[in-house]
């Protein structure tokens, strides 16, 4: 009997469109040899789950409710097996002020940073602050989105222009920018996967550079790294998906800068869209997408 594997794409997050392109994806692939059904993230997941019973669910979704602990606080509760990491692994990743401190606390660099809070009158002492603990320009970044949504590149000109993009939010964290290298890495279960770097045509690599086929980053692989330098960001990204304790696959952003890596964040949820970068990655690894998927699938248990 074929097993039940529900798929869950779409979500309440800005990163909606991608989390269904990452379904369809890995619908394409698993509906060859199981019983699929795909499903959004709505009120009636709990239903869904006590109807299909499925076997597995595959956690397609991105951002805030898919990726923060969530939806799998949810299955947890209902003692369904799922992948990629539990509860308080995405909470801690997705929160970047909150796993930034843990990086710090255990000697990983990330660039200084400190939380805004999007208060009446708090916008006056902004730039004094920003001179005082970082320097200009700065990234101002929303604390629990992913993707690069809503993330701008700031100077003393246009601070409060871009501010402006982020009234929606009650928080936000203001970073001090890295040049460099954009430097992607992969890590599979305890596996250091690979590593891949990114030209974006763009400032840096964002929403548009990620998604848009037309925004012609250049994907470079293998890298332009040392071997000493390409075995120290592995490690690094090993070490940072345990210290989160993060289960199935992970993607950890990097700038490499003046010889040395600056941890931006780690992803829990990776992309699996036809521009996503952990396939790529696994795919110059010898492991198709196929298997890929297959190996995040059979990863899947409760308790993560």
């Amino acid at each position: 009997m074929k097993k039940k594997i529900l798929i869950l794409g779409g979500g309440l997050s800005k990163e909606r469109e991608i989390s269904l392109e990452t379904a369809k994806q890995v619908k394409n692939i698993l509906k060859k040899k199981y019983k699929v059904f795909q499903s959004d993230l709505d009120e009636n997941l709990e239903k869904k789950l006590k109807s299909f019973k499925p076997d597995i669910v595959f956690n397609a979704l991105h951002g805030r409710f898919g990726e923060d602990g969530y939806v799998q606080t949810l299955l947890e509760f209902n003692k369904v097996k799922y992948t990629h990491s539990g509860i308080l692994s995405s909470a801690l990743a997705m929160d970047k002020a909150t796993s930034k401190k843990i990086f710090i606390k255990n000697n990983i660099l990330t660039p200084r940073f400190f939380k805004f809070e999007n208060i009446p009158g708090a916008k006056k002492n902004l730039i004094k602050r920003i001179k005082k603990k970082l320097r200009f320009p700065v990234i101002l970044k929303p604390i629990n989105e992913g993707s690069s949504v809503d993330v701008y590149i700031s100077n003393e000109k246009n601070i409060f222009k871009n501010l402006s993009k982020l009234n929606n939010y009650k928080e936000f964290l203001v970073e001090e920018y890295i040049g460099g290298k954009e430097i992607q890495v992969a890590i599979l279960g305890k596996k250091k996967l690979g590593i891949i770097e990114l030209k974006p045509k763009r400032k840096f690599y964002d929403y548009k550079a990620k998604y848009d086929f037309k925004s012609k980053t250049k994907h470079i692989i293998p890298v332009d790294l040392s071997e000493k330098n390409s075995k120290k960001v592995l490690n690094i990204a090993l070490k940072a998906h345990k210290l989160l304790k993060c289960r199935g696959v992970t993607r950890s952003d990097f700038k490499f800068y003046k010889n040395k890596f600056y941890l931006l964040e780690l992803n829990t949820q990776p992309g699996m869209t036809k521009l996503s970068l952990v396939p790529e990655i696994a795919a110059y690894e010898g492991i198709s997408f196929s298997e890929l998927i297959e190996w995040i699938l059979n990863d899947a248990s409760t308790n993560r």
